[in-house]
Protein backbone atom coordinates (compact mmCIF):
# COMPACT_ATOMS: atom_id res chain seq x y z
CA UNK A 1 0.00 0.00 0.00
CA UNK A 2 3.05 2.16 0.52
CA UNK A 3 3.05 2.24 -3.19
CA UNK A 4 -0.61 4.43 -3.40
CA UNK A 5 -0.51 8.22 -3.56
CA UNK A 6 -3.81 10.11 -2.61
CA UNK A 7 -4.02 13.84 -3.97
CA UNK A 8 -6.64 16.73 -3.86
CA UNK A 9 -8.63 14.43 -0.94
CA UNK A 10 -11.79 16.14 -0.36
CA UNK A 11 -13.21 15.32 3.33
CA UNK A 12 -16.61 16.73 2.45
CA UNK A 13 -17.15 14.60 -0.61
CA UNK A 14 -15.20 11.47 0.49
CA UNK A 15 -12.95 10.90 -2.67
CA UNK A 16 -9.74 11.60 -3.87
CA UNK A 17 -9.05 13.66 -7.18
CA UNK A 18 -6.27 11.57 -8.08
CA UNK A 19 -4.30 8.23 -6.92
CA UNK A 20 -0.86 7.45 -8.08
CA UNK A 21 -1.00 3.63 -7.64
CA UNK A 22 2.23 1.91 -9.68
CA UNK A 23 2.73 3.08 -12.89
CA UNK A 24 -0.88 4.63 -13.55
CA UNK A 25 -2.37 7.89 -12.54
CA UNK A 26 -6.61 8.01 -11.67
CA UNK A 27 -8.07 11.42 -12.27
CA UNK A 28 -11.20 12.04 -11.45
CA UNK A 29 -14.06 14.79 -11.03
CA UNK A 30 -12.15 17.13 -13.84
CA UNK A 31 -14.31 20.01 -14.30
CA UNK A 32 -13.70 24.20 -14.94
CA UNK A 33 -15.76 26.93 -15.87
CA UNK A 34 -18.98 25.36 -14.67
CA UNK A 35 -22.17 28.35 -16.01
CA UNK A 36 -19.12 28.62 -19.45
CA UNK A 37 -20.28 27.55 -22.44
CA UNK A 38 -19.86 23.70 -23.59
CA UNK A 39 -16.34 24.96 -25.11
CA UNK A 40 -15.20 27.04 -22.00
CA UNK A 41 -16.04 23.42 -19.58
CA UNK A 42 -14.29 21.27 -21.87
CA UNK A 43 -11.26 23.67 -21.55
CA UNK A 44 -12.06 24.36 -17.71
CA UNK A 45 -11.69 20.20 -17.45
CA UNK A 46 -8.44 19.84 -19.35
CA UNK A 47 -7.40 22.91 -17.62
CA UNK A 48 -7.93 20.98 -14.24
CA UNK A 49 -6.64 18.00 -15.47
CA UNK A 50 -2.84 19.41 -16.30
CA UNK A 51 -2.73 21.15 -12.94
CA UNK A 52 -3.30 17.56 -10.83
CA UNK A 53 -0.91 15.72 -13.45
CA UNK A 54 1.31 18.57 -13.02
CA UNK A 55 1.58 17.49 -9.21
CA UNK A 56 3.28 13.98 -10.21
CA UNK A 57 5.52 15.69 -13.16
CA UNK A 58 3.25 14.68 -15.85
CA UNK A 59 1.35 16.20 -18.94
CA UNK A 60 -2.00 15.55 -21.00
CA UNK A 61 0.21 13.36 -23.40
CA UNK A 62 0.76 10.78 -20.66
CA UNK A 63 -3.22 10.68 -20.25
CA UNK A 64 -4.21 7.12 -21.81
CA UNK A 65 -7.78 6.51 -21.33
CA UNK A 66 -10.72 9.23 -20.66
CA UNK A 67 -14.74 9.14 -19.83
CA UNK A 68 -16.10 12.01 -20.94
CA UNK A 69 -19.11 13.09 -19.11
CA UNK A 70 -22.16 15.19 -20.95
CA UNK A 71 -24.98 16.44 -20.47
CA UNK A 72 -25.46 16.49 -23.76
CA UNK A 73 -24.06 13.83 -26.21
CA UNK A 74 -24.10 15.68 -29.38
CA UNK A 75 -21.66 17.97 -27.88
CA UNK A 76 -18.87 15.23 -28.79
CA UNK A 77 -17.60 17.82 -31.80
CA UNK A 78 -16.60 20.71 -29.27
CA UNK A 79 -15.25 18.12 -26.92
CA UNK A 80 -13.05 16.76 -30.63
CA UNK A 81 -12.12 19.99 -31.10
CA UNK A 82 -10.14 20.99 -28.09
CA UNK A 83 -8.75 17.66 -27.72
CA UNK A 84 -7.09 17.95 -31.41
CA UNK A 85 -5.95 21.51 -29.54
CA UNK A 86 -4.44 20.38 -26.27
CA UNK A 87 -3.35 17.02 -26.95
CA UNK A 88 -0.84 17.44 -29.72
CA UNK A 89 -1.70 14.54 -31.73
CA UNK A 90 -1.37 11.91 -28.73
CA UNK A 91 -5.23 11.08 -28.12
CA UNK A 92 -6.38 9.41 -25.70
CA UNK A 93 -9.02 6.33 -25.98
CA UNK A 94 -11.81 7.11 -24.75
CA UNK A 95 -15.70 6.59 -24.11
CA UNK A 96 -18.55 9.64 -24.05
CA UNK A 97 -21.57 9.04 -22.21
CA UNK A 98 -24.42 11.12 -21.13
CA UNK A 99 -26.01 11.40 -17.63
CA UNK A 100 -27.68 13.98 -15.48
CA UNK A 101 -24.84 15.66 -13.56
CA UNK A 102 -26.27 15.61 -9.66
CA UNK A 103 -24.16 18.79 -8.98
CA UNK A 104 -25.87 22.43 -7.64
CA UNK A 105 -25.07 24.18 -11.13
CA UNK A 106 -28.62 22.66 -12.37
CA UNK A 107 -29.42 22.38 -16.15
CA UNK A 108 -27.13 25.86 -17.11
CA UNK A 109 -24.44 24.68 -14.63
CA UNK A 110 -21.99 21.74 -15.03
CA UNK A 111 -22.02 20.43 -18.47
CA UNK A 112 -18.68 18.59 -19.26
CA UNK A 113 -17.06 16.61 -16.73
CA UNK A 114 -13.87 14.55 -17.98
CA UNK A 115 -12.07 11.33 -15.77
CA UNK A 116 -9.17 9.97 -16.67
CA UNK A 117 -5.83 7.25 -16.45
CA UNK A 118 -2.95 8.84 -17.12
CA UNK A 119 0.53 6.69 -17.38
CA UNK A 120 3.03 7.69 -15.06
CA UNK A 121 5.70 5.02 -15.48
CA UNK A 122 9.26 5.07 -16.90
Amino acid sequence: MSDIQRFDVNEEWAHSGMIKAGDFCFLNYCVGNIGGTIEEQVNGALDEMERRLALVGLTLENVVQMDCLFRDVWNIPVMEKVIKQRFNGKYPVRKSIQTEFAHIGGEGGLLFQADAVAYCGK
